[in-house]
């Protein structure tokens, strides 16, 4: 047995990093890790023994100050790839990506689907940038990168693994349209893909809740009082941690019998959601 089928088949028997010989262990990509929940995940597969690739567009710098610190725990085990995901409006660009990611390992075994934009589109004030920004990143992104990468997925008989929300299914945020029709589309994808690509290719989702906070600078940043309100509508009464979803998401990584799922990691809210205003 590989040790990527042992990582696989034996999620309780995981070797630490310091033992795993990097020319055998599995390669993880994660879209968009170079800070919060994706950097979350990085660093999880890292510590559980993956090779692990760093993707970023705007946040190179943080990427590579990441990869140096994995490199340092273990040698050769963390690269690092910058482009926008745009490329996958370009065929040649598109597989100038491909080509970058399989240059840095040579395989790759799970693809997480983690780069994603999120802002308002109120009724009245959508335009075309904002719909092609919103679906590209949270939909259309996924699927041609899922197609880009399937030969490589189907050799390592690896997986994908989307990030979602809990919103995007029967529990729309108000005002935010389009970020709710792109993340429902890429839940739809989640559950083609897991029949498409069936047995070879296993393809989940997990829908996390309020697991990181709007950085306080940004347009979406939330007051103390909206913060409140959220903390007060979670049964578990605490803000979730990008940890929480990097556990899950290793779990879906070895779990070799579990496809076509999405696992909500939110503490209980969903159970209390009704749709709604952000903060609510």
């Amino acid at each position: 047995m590989t040790l990527t089928e042992s990582i696989k088949s034996n999620p309780d028997n995981c070797p630490s990093a310091s033992h795993t010989p990097d020319n055998n262990a599995p390669v993880m990509l994660v879209t968009g890790s170079a800070k919060r929940i994706g950097a979350a995940i990085i660093r999880a597969a890292h510590h559980a023994g993956y090779r692990v690739i760093i993707h970023a567009n705007n946040s190179a710098d943080q990427a590579r100050e990441l990869a140096a610190q994995l490199n340092t725990l273990r040698a050769n085990s963390a690269a690092v790839v910058v482009t926008d995901l745009a490329v996958i409006d370009d065929t040649s660009a598109l597989q100038d990506f491909v080509n970058d990611v399989l240059r840095s390992f040579g395989q790759l075994d799970v693809l997480v689907h983690n780069a994603s934009r999120f802002y308002p589109t109120a009724i009245g004030h959508i335009t075309h940038s904002a719909w092609d920004e919103l679906m590209l990143t949270n939909a259309k992104a996924p699927l041609l990168l899922s197609q880009a990468f399937l030969p490589y997925l189907q050799a390592a008989n690896g997986c994908i693994i989307s990030l979602l929300d809990i919103h995007a299914h029967n529990k729309p945020f108000i005002g935010y349209s389009v970020y709710n029709m792109a993340k429902s589309a890429h839940r739809t994808m989640v559950h083609s893909l897991a029949l498409e690509l069936a047995p070879a290719v296993r393809v989940n989702g997990i829908a996390p809740g309020v697991n990181v906070l709007p950085e306080d600078q940004s347009d979406q940043a939330l007051s103390d009082a909206q913060q409140a309100a959220i903390v007060q509508s979670i049964p578990m009464q605490r803000i979730g941690k990008p940890t929480d979803i990097a556990e899950c998401a290793l779990y879906l990584a070895r779990a070799s019998y579990i496809t076509g799922e999405v696992i909500t990691v939110d503490g209980g809210r969903s159970l209390t959601l009704a749709g709604g205003n952000v903060g609510v």
